[in-house]
């Protein structure tokens, strides 16, 4: 098991813990994480990060692929990955069509069409093979649409890097099968080591018969994304986690169009996840959360004492799950994870 750190994204401003992910550099973490949404983006942060750090791992969790174009992505990354000495990991991901065209004010279309294009020119990106050139339903490189200049030149990548880790984040089942299939890693968010694989792991092997190449478990890295807090008093650290998961499950998206409802209902817990969004949806934030089930949060996160974090960490090990990309907030937390992984 590889052990990571989230540092998330930014709330009202944007801060890092600069001697926690120093820490965790020094205790030989893998690797250390950055999100962004409607506020700070995720690649700032983790270029301060590699200048401030000598071994650790740089990813992003995720880069939203329908705020840059796939060239901008491949330049992003080949210059930070060569800047950092080859220690950045790349995650990307659809996002949501809230924040899709409410933010960016691009279609959403067909966002495992979209990814599968985008990967694509990622990959001869890298490759350098030739200049780059691709005809795909959401890209068409050169632009050749009916406002072109006629002057697009095919190009090749004047840096040359290497073929970079691709993650994507993905939640449906539909979307994590094409992410085993054409993806280095998979991105779950809220993973359930008791539910998920019931989920997805048929899925998750067509996908990678579908590569048609071999691929494997031993090939596919699942860098799930645990919650952790160091606590005597259990209930309260579940607490602490209710208003986000309630964010997510409620708040994120619209009735019938919210992907994270749709996987709490997944996992069981079709009610409340009804009950929580309605609750959320009519403003009602503190009702919401308190309606998410203990049960989940507890399955989704690391919780309580040294020895219950343990304890519970031996059903993430039993798992599928190669990396634990572990949100902390707790400094005491990183060498505790670094022992209890060792």
């Amino acid at each position: 098991m590889k052990i990571g750190i989230n540092v998330g994204y930014s709330g009202s401003s944007m801060s890092i813990d600069t001697d926690l992910v120093r820490q965790a550099d020094d205790l030989g973490l893998h690797s250390v994480w950055a999100a962004e949404a409607y506020g700070s983006d995720a690649v700032t942060p983790l270029a301060w990060i590699a200048g401030q750090t000598k071994q650790i791992k740089v990813g992003t969790a995720i880069m939203q692929i329908p705020a840059r174009t796939p060239a901008m992505t491949a330049m992003t990354a080949t210059t930070l990955d060569q800047i950092s000495g080859g220690r950045f990991l790349l995650g990307i991901g659809a996002s949501g069509p809230q924040v899709v065209e409410g933010w960016h004010g691009v279609a959403y279309g067909n966002p495992m069409r979209r990814t599968r294009e985008y990967i694509e020119i990622l990959r001869k990106i890298f490759a350098r093979e030739a200049p780059l050139t691709y005809e795909g339903s959401h890209y068409q490189i050169p632009y050749q649409g009916a406002d072109a200049s006629g002057l697009g030149k095919p190009l090749k990548s004047i840096l040359h890097g290497r073929q970079i880790p691709i993650y994507v984040a993905a939640i449906g089942p539909k979307s994590v099968a094409q992410t085993a299939e054409i993806a280095d890693g998979w991105l779950p968010i809220f993973f359930s080591p008791q539910r998920a694989m019931k989920i997805y792991g048929k899925g998750i092997e067509a996908g990678f018969a579908k590569a048609g190449n071999g691929k494997s478990w031993a090939d596919f890295d699942i860098a799930a994304n645990p919650s952790v807090i160091l606590t005597n008093d259990v209930q309260a650290g579940i607490d602490m986690i209710k208003p986000m998961l309630a964010l997510y499950i409620g708040g994120m998206g619209a009735r019938g169009k919210n992907f994270y409802n749709d996987l709490a209902s997944r996992y069981g817990f079709e009610d409340a996840a009804k009950t929580i969004q309605d609750l959320y949806l009519d403003g009602k934030k503190r009702e919401a959360a308190a309606e998410v089930p203990n049960e989940l949060v507890d399955e989704v996160a690391l919780i309580g004492p040294k020895e219950r974090i343990r304890d519970r960490m031996a059903m993430w090990k039993e798992s599928p799950v190669t990396t634990m990309i572990c949100g902390i907030g707790q400094r005491d937390v990183v060498p505790i994870l670094a022992e209890l992984n060792g």
